[in-house]
């Protein structure tokens, strides 16, 4: 069947039942498997606790769904061709909604762990599946309004996730936030198989057979688990400081490079890396890895400065943040009609020049006595941008694509923005930590008996506290104290200032990058602009 013939079906093709209740069963699915990827995180401890386990392996807790996660993502697409797009995602469902109850049911560590790993397989179905029946579900002048919708449940989940995590198992049990699964998964599994169908070209292609690729599996497997691995536990265990990260690194490189090579010259790819060739294709895909850097930085930067340096509880620096989910909301069915009027390149532009400024000014702004009101509005500053940018580089991705590749595609677009989250986690807590201790090295050389200014203020705290009733001694010890821990805040701030501008450089390159993409018909999908 030629790729001209599977247009002209895709072009007459419709569903049969109201393409936006299509979407909201669709965006359910996937909203809920983005929510379970960080509302674990707050819950750790409680189960490291509840399970006799210790802190350092309940962050496996995490590892395990992620590594499971990201080898899924990349295949979905292979997967719903051998299996039906349909049945795939349903099979995706329900595994991701039984493993929930396993999980909350474990009764060990170990138990739980692997239950994590089939409740990561399933879910990695979910978010490209999800994205691959909006994108023909609706025709292309609609696309847009389509993935705006999908884009508030990528980018509002990962808000709301610890917020809630937190809110669940401080007032019931760690384990309620897997059991809060099982009505949102039974119930979207049977609206998926009331309503979602198939269109032609998917029927044809299963029937086409699909060959199974063991050496492709095996490889991504390899690369990928160790890549993921090597990303979530690089700064707990120093980096290349620790064997066993350089040992993941040298698996994941070798094992990722044979991979390409690999599918590149297999007739039946499990991941079609030739779409690479596709410079649209290859620069959206790298844009949304850097969205997913900068999302899920973002993410972890202000709760993080918050809670550590400012005192905030976990519930209020989620509520600091809760405003600009309110605005991304708001602004992510605008920037679906924008797409109608506007080539997705120009408010892609404009999305990058936004979060570059964003996070320049938040580097500006950000201090140990900062307001409330002040980081609501440097969060609602921050978040402006990336309503520019989830909806566009979808839409960008899919130029000059044909549809019979539309799974393919939504499977290497999401595996990218979520790798880009773990590169995004990781880059943050390193560059903090790092940054710290090198700001902490050089305001010690301020802090020396030598230095007036540091001993007159020194002096003048002792001073205070043994008015306060302190003996000579413990006021002197006191002030030394309580100068060496404004010191810590302070070098903190600055590594905090340096990520941030960090960042802003990250967003500047992208912006310069939308210009050279395809422009394509405004309303149109992914038809490329004549001229």
């Amino acid at each position: 069947m030629s790729s001209a013939a599977l247009t002209i079906d895709q072009d007459v093709w419709r569903p049969k039942y109201n393409p936006w209740l299509i979407a909201v069963v669709v965006a359910l699915a996937a909203f809920m498997e983005v929510l379970d990827t960080s509302i674990a995180n707050v819950a750790l401890p409680y189960m490291a606790g509840n399970l006799g386990a210790s802190n350092d392996q309940s962050t496996w807790v995490l590892t395990s769904y992620l590594v499971s996660n990201a080898i899924v993502l990349p295949i979905s697409g292979w997967l719903a061709g051998a299996l039906g797009r349909k049945h795939f995602f349903m099979a995706c469902l329900g595994v991701f909604t039984v493993s929930s109850l396993l999980c909350g049911v474990a009764p060990s560590l170990g138990i739980l762990l692997l239950f994590r790993v089939l409740q990561g397989a399933g879910g990695g179905g979910l978010q490209p599946m999800a994205q691959a029946i909006l994108a023909d579900t609706f025709p292309p002048q609609q696309r847009g309004l389509a993935f705006a919708l999908y884009g508030i449940t990528a980018v509002m989940a990962p808000t709301i996730g610890p917020t809630l995590g937190g809110w669940i198992t401080f007032n019931y049990s760690w384990r309620w936030i897997f059991f809060i699964n099982l009505p949102v998964g039974l119930c979207t599994w049977f609206l998926v198989r009331r309503f979602v169908e198939d269109p032609p070209y998917l029927g044809r292609l299963k029937a086409a057979g699909v060959k199974l690729d063991y050496i492709g599996i095996a490889l991504l497997t390899l690369g990928i688990g160790a890549l993921q691995v090597l990303l979530d536990k690089g700064q707990e265990d120093d980096w290349f400081g620790s064997r066993f990260i350089t040992t993941l690194a040298i698996v994941a490189t070798v094992g990722l490079i044979s991979l390409v090579i690999w599918e590149w010259f297999h007739e039946a790819p499990i991941i079609d890396v030739r779409m690479f060739k596709s410079f649209n294709f290859a620069s959206s895909c790298l844009m949304l890895f850097a969205l997913g850097i900068l999302l899920f930085a973002s993410l972890v930067l202000m709760p993080q400065f918050l809670q550590t340096l400012v005192g905030y509880t976990s519930e209020l620096a989620g509520l600091a943040l809760s405003a600009g989910g309110v605005v991304l909301l708001i602004e992510m069915p605008i920037i679906g009609q924008l797409t109608t009027k506007f080539q997705a390149r120009y408010l892609i532009a404009f999305g990058w020049l936004s979060l570059s400024l964003a996070m320049f000014y938040s580097a500006k702004r950000i201090d140990l006595q900062i307001s409330f009101n002040a980081a609501v509005w440097l969060r609602i500053v921050q978040v402006i941008g990336l309503g520019f940018l989830f909806v566009p580089i979808t839409l960008a991705a899919y130029i000059g694509i044909s549809p019979e590749k539309n799974n393919a595609v939504a499977g290497i677009v999401n595996f990218m923005r979520n790798i880009g989250s773990s590169v995004g986690t990781s880059l943050v807590t390193t560059l903090i930590a790092r940054r710290a201790q090198l700001h902490q090295a050089r305001l010690v050389e301020y802090a020396k008996p030598d230095n007036p200014n540091f001993q007159n203020s020194a002096n003048g705290l002792a001073q205070y506290l043994a008015h306060l009733g302190f003996s000579a001694h413990d006021a002197q010890a006191r002030a030394y104290g309580s100068i060496y821990q404004a010191m810590q805040g302070q070098a903190a701030t600055l590594a905090y200032i340096d990520t941030f501008m960090v960042l802003a450089a990250v967003a500047a390159i992208m912006f310069c990058l939308s210009f050279v993409l395809k422009g394509n018909n405004p309303g149109g999908g992914g038809e490329v602009a004549v001229g």
